[in-house]
């Protein structure tokens, strides 16, 4: 067994580089403050809290007492995260009377979290 096999290193068995496609990929390749921007989307899913709150947004529209009792967590729990939330633009919300209801921002991240829920399932 190799150095390399033991390690577990995932490496070139020859150092070659395909230069055509690592051309092609070059010149699609996004500015990096777009991918920092996609990483900091991405990272507000690696919260089990948010994504709960998210998962019961993705079943229906509901307001912060609502999603505490359900997650059995304190209402200033909730707001909290929901900040966050609304700050990244993964969820909306909307006023009737005193009562303020949350509900996933758009079609996107309910896709988002089907795919990933697929995803997992699989």
């Amino acid at each position: 067994m190799t150095d390399q096999e033991r390690s577990g290193a995932e490496r070139c068995a020859e150092a070659h580089v395909h230069q055509s496609a690592v051309d092609q990929v070059d010149r699609t390749m996004p500015d990096e403050e777009i991918l920092y921007d996609l990483a900091e989307f991405f990272k507000i899913f690696g919260d089990s809290t948010r994504i709960k709150i998210l998962y019961v947004l993705f079943e229906a529209e509901l307001c912060v007492c609502d999603i505490a009792q359900l997650l059995g967590m304190t209402q200033s729990a909730i707001s909290h995260q929901l900040r966050a939330l609304k700050q990244s633009k993964l969820v909306k919300y909307r006023r009737e009377g005193k009562t303020v209801f949350y509900s996933l921002a758009d079609d996107h991240v309910h896709t988002i979290l089907g795919q990933g829920m697929e995803h997992i399932s699989e």
